[in-house]
């Protein structure tokens, strides 16, 4: 019988999932789209998670899974080329996240490297060198990959806790940093829409809680509380942390170290020591973001296999693991390799955009027998849509690779779901 997990838990579970990488990764991208409308974007951004985690809740209370979102497409699919496109593009989703800590990890790393004086050394080799050794330690001991993930969630909160107080400390003795954030600064209301959903990729790991729903105690009564309570504490995180972060710099200031900026932001209240103590918590973060995304891509992917969405290749065992694991890493090193920040935070926003409004149509077709609201649903459903169809059309105009690339993985995710079962049907006929 699997052990139960508290209330506090489960929200431990939603936090540590959405504060992992993403906002070390996508803070300076926000603000170099939005301005000093910046917490206006990740609130936007925080209003569709919570909405969706509407959903999330009713269905995790209805199929409490551990398949979680495969769960959910599947109940209403069946195992279909539909939902065999949608899992495989949550999987591929997957790898994106990977790509998009392991370019924060890289960014971070070189800036560490830099202060300490040392000859400095391309990013892409840390960003590859952290990819596989968490593909190692994931092969190595899983019990390793949840005790580094359960000390990096408590240190990088008490972190970046201590970063807010320090900087509204700095605010209140230099009140005329703040003009920043007044509306003359703020970029045109569709900016600060796709602004909000190019980082909405720091909010997609409250997903996780579903997988855990099982083991909940008291789950009818605690499911949407855990929801709730993790999305809620992180969206008021983050609308902090970048009201600090648009208070402490100029923006040309945060431009130019937009890949670690919130590193950048704590120098001027605690100089080098707050930034070596940011750029340190950036690099666990990330780490423990990584090592946690690849054992759940990894165990989404067998999962798929599993359930005969994917080829039973992947289903076998290499090392003792599913070669999931290892495909997955080695993807994720080609596509960090590959494609920049913007283009990556780009490809995984759409690709969680438009998972969650399947999800959220789920939850609106079976709004009876989940005794839930179908007009939050249908809402959820409505502004994943079009904050999918805005993050496309605003950055194909500046950003046109990434939305390539947000695409093509979208269409490989249905091919690649066609094509399987289009073999599957002829091998039965042969």
């Amino acid at each position: 019988m699997n052990e139960k997990i508290s209330l506090k838990d489960a929200i431990s579970i939603g936090i540590g999932g959405m504060v992992g990488g993403g906002i070390f990764a996508v803070l300076g991208l926000a603000v170099s789209l939005a301005k000093g409308g910046t917490p206006v974007a990740f609130c936007f951004a925080g209003l569709i998670a919570l909405l969706t985690a509407y959903s999330y809740a009713k269905l995790s209370k209805k199929y409490p899974k551990d398949g979680g979102t495969v769960e959910f497409v599947n109940s209403q699919f069946g195992q279909g080329i539909f939902s065999g496109g949608i899992n495989n593009l949550l999987w591929l989703s997957y790898i994106v996240m990977l790509a998009l800590y392991a370019s924060a990890f890289g960014s971070y790393g070189a800036e560490l490297i830099s202060i300490t004086g040392s000859k400095n050394i391309d990013t892409h080799i840390y960003q590859t060198s952290i990819l596989l050794l968490a593909l190692l330690i994931n092969y190595l001991s899983v019990k390793l990959v949840s005790g580094i993930e359960s000390v990096a969630v408590i240190i990088k909160l008490l972190i970046l806790i201590a970063f807010i107080g320090i900087g509204f400390y700095g605010l209140s003795n230099h009140p005329e940093n703040l003009h920043q954030l007044s509306p003359p600064n703020w970029e045109n209301p569709l900016l600060l829409l796709s602004g909000g959903m190019v980082i909405f990729v720091a909010y997609e790991g409250f997903e996780l809680i579903a997988n855990s729903i099982s083991d909940l105690k008291n789950r009818d009564k605690n499911t949407e509380k855990a929801y709730f309570g993790a999305v809620g504490f992180v969206i008021v995180l983050y609308i902090l942390i970048a009201i600090v972060t648009v208070g402490a710099l100029p923006f040309n200031q945060i431009a130019s170290a937009q890949d670690y900026v919130l590193a950048k932001a704590a120098e001027p209240t605690l100089g080098h020591i707050g930034f070596t103590v940011i750029t340190i918590t950036a690099l666990i973060s990330t780490f423990s973001a990584i090592n946690a995304t690849v054992l759940g891509s990894g165990r989404v992917n067998y999962d798929i296999a599993k359930d005969n969405e994917l080829p039973k290749y992947f289903c076998h065992k290499f090392w003792g693991k599913p070669i999931g694991f290892l495909v997955t890493a080695i993807l994720s090193v080609a596509l960090v390799n590959l494609f920049n920040l913007q283009s990556i935070s780009t490809a995984g926003s759409a690709g969680f955009l438009l998972i969650f409004a399947v999800v959220n149509f789920i939850g609106y077709k079976k709004h009876k027998e989940l005794n839930s609201k179908k007009w939050i649903h249908l809402l959820a459903g409505v502004l994943c849509i079009l904050a999918f169809i805005t993050l496309l059309v605003q950055q194909f105009g500046t950003n046109s690779i990434g939305v390539i690339v947000a695409v093509g993985i979208i269409i490989f995710s249905f091919l690649l779901e066609f094509f399987y079962k289009k073999r599957q049907a002829h091998k039965e006929l042969s």
